[in-house]
């Protein structure tokens, strides 16, 4: 890396830095980021700014997000396996600025962030307070923007030759919804990923479902260090969407399996309300919507969501709803994309709009 020796640098762990996501903190001089839409932001007054992070690559082209005062664009990169200074604005108009470095992809990739790297007499100004209201979406490939951007191919399949470029996770309904209700969203989702390990299309040919990930920071065995827990009480959502099934028909070592299969069926369900129970105990107040997406599915996975949100009701949870947006199943046979993704971003704000102020008690 080239020295910083003209630059000021910002550490990571600077109270003036703000972060939003689920982040690895074991090392507090260069945390993970590894969620799909975790972002970091920085408001300064000069003329550059860039990122100091270390790189590792599983797949797919590499993008980050950058926002520079409200403006939002996308940045490349070759560089991998090393540390490295990533230029995200320069020739800026001296003056104040805002810049947010977010992460387009799932775990095509995760980085280590060192810090920021400013002009060597930029006044670095404090941290916006975070927002009061806190969403957390589990969820798959929909949920993280994939494809997003492939807008010539609305309602269509997805297009040949993608290798992530059109991926966007800031478009996501899940953040996109934080945004329309001023709420900070930590974002669980995973291109390909289903309930039960073995299943889905995540991490061939040793699929990792959602049972896996949930309670991860770094959810695959590649990272640094392998896998890492999360700290569930660094972090109390006032609602919680999932919005995982899309994916649970795909088994390739055994078969394929049918929900409208009673055996299957049972065993599908009672995983997932076992994610959920446990996700209670850890957030007791939260309400707690569970959603499948408008990528067309068989509308008895719908109906399996339906019958978990009023078996858990059942069961004396009065905390836990099924939205079925709309067109549910049957929009498109390709990824959303940003007209579809907010479609179902301004369902969901109403749907959550609707429970009240209270909620975000």
């Amino acid at each position: 890396m080239k020295s910083l020796e003209n630059l000021k640098f910002i550490p990571a762990d600077d109270k003036r830095i703000s972060y939003m996501g689920r982040i690895g903190w074991e090392n507090k001089s260069a945390p993970k980021i590894v969620f799909a839409g975790t972002s970091i932001t920085l408001n300064f007054v000069g003329t550059r700014i860039s990122a100091i992070i270390f790189n590792h690559r599983f797949y797919n082209i590499m993008e980050l997000g950058v926002i520079v005062d409200g403006r939002e664009y996308k940045v490349n990169f070759d560089v991998n396996y090393e540390k490295f200074e990533l230029t995200l604005a320069e020739g800026l108009e001296y003056g104040r600025h805002s810049v947010t470095l977010f992460k387009r992809q799932d775990a095509t990739h995760y980085f280590d962030f060192f810090g920021f790297a400013v002009d060597k007499n930029a006044e670095i100004l404090p941290a916006v307070p975070r927002p009061d209201r806190r969403i957390e979406c589990y969820g798959d490939s929909v949920s993280a923007g994939a494809v997003c951007e492939a807008t010539e191919y609305t309602a269509k399949c997805d297009p040949e030759n993608n290798e992530g470029q059109w991926d966007n996770a800031w478009h996501s309904y899940s953040m996109i919804t934080a945004r329309n209700l001023g709420a900070e969203i930590n974002n669980i989702a995973q291109g390909g990923i289903a309930i039960f390990d073995g299943t889905g299309y995540y991490h061939a040919p040793d699929h990792i479902g959602m049972e896996t990930a949930y309670n991860k920071v770094c959810y695959f065995p590649e990272a640094e260090g392998g896998y890492s827990d999360w700290d569930f009480s660094s972090y109390i959502p006032h609602v919680v969407i999932f919005a995982v099934g899309q994916n649970d028909q795909h088994n390739e070592h055994d078969g394929d399996p049918d929900i409208s299969d009673p055996l299957f069926r049972e065993k599908w369900k009672g995983r997932y309300k076992e994610i959920i129970r446990d996700l209670r105990t850890k957030y007791p107040d939260s309400q707690f919507i569970l959603l499948l997406t408008v990528l067309m599915h068989d509308p008895e996975w719908d109906k399996a969501v339906d019958e978990i949100a009023r078996e858990l009701n059942d069961e004396g949870d009065a905390k836990i709803s099924h939205l079925m947006f709309t067109r549910s199943g049957k929009a498109t046979p390709g990824h959303p994309r940003l007209s579809e993704q907010y479609e179902m971003a301004e369902e969901l704000t109403a749907y959550i709009s609707k429970m009240g102020d209270s909620i975000w008690k």
